[in-house]
């Protein structure tokens, strides 16, 4: 793993690309040829994504 991000520029960068990297991945998404595991792996991404939110705003503090 590599070091804590403190600062806040960088922070909101790493989010954003984590955003962007999600959202090519709906729009690569099959409707057809999804399953069950597909979704479950979105949905940890998603929470991994919200867990980062929340330890940024704690490193704020």
């Amino acid at each position: 793993m590599g070091s804590p991000i403190n600062d806040k520029n960088t922070q909101v960068v790493f989010l954003k690309q984590r955003l962007d990297m999600f959202a090519e991945l709906l729009e690569a998404i099959d409707p057809e040829e999804t399953d069950l595991e597909d979704i479950d792996r979105m949905i940890q991404i998603v929470e991994e994504m919200d867990a980062k939110c929340r330890e940024f705003k704690h490193r704020d503090m």
